[in-house]
């Protein structure tokens, strides 16, 4: 079974040169190659998961899976994998959008079919890679891994500006991470100074007590790399124009998960790291979340360009990621779960329909577009119905995620919670305001225009399934991430210590018990 835990890795890093040499075999090889190693990764996650709740006592304490081989002993380095409910649920989201990128890509990309199928395999094993690893340098390896690949994806694929965006977008990640590596090294020597021997685990970090300077400063780092990836105001200036420049595809894997890498380093290591320096500085990351809320939402208003909206839709729906994780509440922390899910739902349908638009008119501009219902019926449903799911409409699963978030966060901070509020009541304003002026009015196209394809429906009609599906009884994401969450809030509710020192949480509190809600 541990084993397992190095396929949903390989599975995709080994299949992207066989995708690369596919393309001289037939036309379509390097596609359903891709397709194939995304499938059977989603399949070994869906066995993972039918195991039993993560953390139920199968051997592995806190990890429903775990793997572990030295590596490097010397500095205390070890291929260390383990998988809990919030990887889990996290593996299927990348497993599934990337089929989801490489369907949309079908028709696409034309050119250099092999390569770019070889550089979505690569990115999408290094996103896997990030949600399991436990050592800080591997991790590290799988953070900086994946971002080659997307530089080339958006470089060498995208539209008009694409170096420009590529390389803002390299500049800004590439910063992050190197605080996040000066934080891991200054770690592990703070771990060598109390035991003798440097340590890159998880659970030894997990330990080690700091000085309250020391500390601040570590989870500033730490703070910061995770949020230029998620991203917030002020480090999301690389976010509308690498959303917007990129092909379909990898728009959709930048917003369904690049994005979450973010969110799940706050969740994994950011939080529970430093949990009472992270209460004493929640008030300013939820202050953050908020403005990124209405900031996003404020802009995605003003947008004539239909992919550039998303993307400020996208930076909105990321801000309650933010306001919720540092809520520490259960219904907050439940709902950042979710908010991770459905929000890469309702973006990947939106971009997927964008990137149909595209190829139909050749232009995103939506003043150059209207009176569309009629023409294409198909494209114009499936718009309104994830302009519906992006505005959080009842029933839905985004609606779960933000009212858990906001319903949590609320006894915390009531003022930034209202006001994070009123970013729901503008979602409606720009996502409305999108199907009026790309659907309704006045016909601006007299040719004939193809609707979309049996596959492109079926694909956005299993989306929108799920949405529902999630939106009705969002139990199985909830219960698998359930000791996660109580992991979390019992971090968050650790006595406070001594203001000389300040410890790390314990190893032995991600030891859950298979409650569930």
């Amino acid at each position: 079974m541990p084993m397992t835990l190095w396929l949903l890795i390989l599975i995709p890093m080994l299949a992207a040169p066989l995708s690369w040499m596919g393309q001289q075999w037939s036309r379509h090889a390097a596609r359903w190659i891709a397709l194939g190693a995304l499938s059977l990764d989603f399949l070994l996650a869906l066995v993972l998961w039918s195991q039993g709740p993560p953390g139920s006592a199968s051997g592995h304490g806190s990890w429903l899976v775990e793997s572990q081989t030295s590596w490097i002993p010397r500095w205390g380095i070890s291929l260390h994998l383990g998988l809990d409910g919030l990887s889990l649920v996290l593996i299927l989201l990348t497993a599934f959008l990337g089929i989801i990128a490489i369907i949309a890509s079908w028709t696409d990309i034309q050119n250099r079919v092999g390569f770019f199928h070889c550089n979505v395999l690569l990115a999408l094993g290094g996103v896997i890679g990030v949600f399991l690893a436990i050592d800080l340098i591997l991790f590290f390896f799988f953070w900086e891994f994946m971002l080659v690949p997307i530089y080339l994806l958006i470089a060498v694929w995208g539209h008009a500006n694409r170096r420009y965006a590529s390389f803002k977008f390299f500049l800004f990640t590439q910063a992050g991470s190197l605080l996040l590596l000066v934080a891991m090294i200054t770690m592990a020597f703070l771990h060598q100074q109390a035991t003798g021997r440097p340590s890159f685990d998880y659970a030894d970090l997990m330990g080690l007590t700091l000085t309250r300077e020391m500390a601040w400063w570590l989870a500033l780092a730490f703070f910061i790399a995770f949020v230029v990836k998620l991203p917030a105001p002020p480090f999301h200036t690389w976010l509308p124009d690498t959303y917007t420049e990129a092909p379909t595809g990898v728009s959709i894997i930048l917003a369904g998960l690049l994005a979450k890498t973010g969110a799940y380093g706050l969740l994994r290591y950011t939080v529970p790291m430093f949990p009472e320096i992270m209460s004493e500085f929640a008030p300013f990351a939820m202050g953050l979340g908020a403005a990124g809320i209405l900031y996003g939402a404020v802009l995605a208003c003003s947008q004539t360009d239909l992919k550039r909206l998303i993307a400020y839709s996208s930076l909105s729906h990321m801000g309650f990621i933010l306001l919720g994780a540092f809520a520490m509440t259960e219904l907050a922390l439940q709902g950042v779960v979710m908010q991770l899910v459905a929000h890469g739902l309702s973006t990947g349908g939106l971009f997927l329909l964008a990137g149909a638009l595209y190829e139909r008119f050749q232009t995103r501009d939506m003043r150059q577009m209207g009176g569309l219902w009629k023409v294409i019926p198909r494209v114009a449903s499936m718009a309104l119905f994830f302009a519906c799911a992006s505005l959080g409409l009842p029933g839905l699963a985004n609606f779960i995620g933000e009212f858990l978030v906001l319903f949590g966060s609320y006894s915390v901070q009531p003022i930034i919670t209202i006001l994070a509020s009123i970013g729901m009541v503008m979602a409606a304003i720009y996502s409305l305001g999108m199907m009026q002026r790309t659907f309704f009015g006045q016909l601006r196209e007299t040719r004939s225009i193809p609707d979309l394809s049996n596959v492109a429906f079926g694909t956005l009609l299993l989306m929108a399934v799920l949405q529902v599906w999630l939106g009705l009884y969002p139990r199985p994401v909830l219960a698998t991430t359930k000791p996660v969450v109580d992991a979390l809030i019992q971090s968050a509710s650790l006595p406070a210590q001594a203001s000389h020192s300040v410890p790390v949480m314990p190893s032995t509190l991600f030891t859950s018990q298979a409650n569930t809600p």
